[in-house]
């Protein structure tokens, strides 16, 4: 499973779009959001690189992984 902190996530709105996203690159993905947090979780056969191209391109760019505690 792939961990993301999403800074610019702030709503139920971003969540869904995010979640959209993600499946469009991977149909299969399991999408899991912790608005509070600002974190998405995704387990997916993609690959890490790949995940966080699509939440940039969605305009939800990640945190670096050191930022995110990763």
């Amino acid at each position: 499973m792939h961990s993301f902190h999403v800074p610019g996530m702030t709503c139920g709105h971003c969540a869904s779009t995010i979640g959209r996203a993600l499946r469009t690159a991977d149909p299969a993905c399991e999408v899991e959001v912790a608005l509070p947090l600002r974190e998405v979780r995704v387990r997916s056969t993609e690959d890490r690189a790949t995940l966080a191209e699509v939440l940039a391109g969605a305009g939800y760019p990640p945190a670096p992984a050191a930022a995110a505690g990763q």
